[in-house]
């Protein structure tokens, strides 16, 4: 009985050898992908000014208290930094009560905190990926060498050996990846939060 319960055990860790494998080399596609994501952002938020935030939130203001909200959103979208970014401003632009502009801001914090949680999700994922690789071919390799088998040994170490490489390789770039991402959208979520005072600010009052 025991023997079968090992045995079941065994088949199952070796099942998953594939899987795994093929797992890990998923999680490095959706690095790639995320550098990529990451890139891009970065190039677009080379033209983020202060003062430009600050003209473009005063101009929002007026062209909404002149009855325009459409030329606020025009305004607003010279200081966005991002589409998500572009899309909140404007829905800020269109709208006067407080609470709606409290729940756009929120809906801008989850939507970001989303994305984090794909890179957040792969610092995990890749160590747990590449500690299993590491461990499911030991036993065949343990086998091989107990038979003489130098090419199944040899086979097994490097598959082990390159799965764990890969896999601390995926946690380490999303981390980056993550610490980065964290930064630029709280800067950006300050900014909305800008945005927000000077479209509330009661009238005549300068928000600086």
């Amino acid at each position: 009985m025991i023997d079968s319960v090992y045995q079941a055990i065994f088949d199952l860790s070796e099942a998953l050898e594939i899987p795994v494998v093929l797992a890990t080399l998923l999680a490095v596609a959706l690095v790639v992908v995320e550098i990529g994501a990451l890139i891009a952002e970065t190039l677009r938020r080379r033209r983020r000014d202060v003062a430009t935030l600050h003209r473009a939130a005063d101009a929002a203001r007026a062209a909404r208290d002149a009855g325009d909200p459409a030329a606020a959103g025009t305004a607003l979208a010279a200081a966005s930094w991002s589409p998500v970014m572009a899309r909140t401003a404007a829905e800020m632009a269109r709208t006067v009560e407080e609470h709606r502009i409290a729940k756009l801001l929120a809906d801008f914090d989850f939507d970001r905190q989303r994305v984090l949680g794909r890179t957040r999700l792969l610092v995990r994922w890749g160590p747990a990926l590449g500690l299993m690789g590491t461990l499911i071919p030991l036993a065949p390799a343990l086998e091989g060498l107990a038979d003489g088998d130098v090419t199944a040994l040899s086979d097994n170490l490097r598959l082990a050996f390159s799965v764990t490489v890969l896999g601390l390789l995926i946690g380490a770039v999303a981390f980056g990846i993550s610490l980065r991402r964290d930064r630029v959208y709280a800067q950006d979520y300050s900014d909305l939060e800008y945005v927000a005072a000077v479209l509330t600010a009661p009238a005549g009052e300068a928000v600086r």
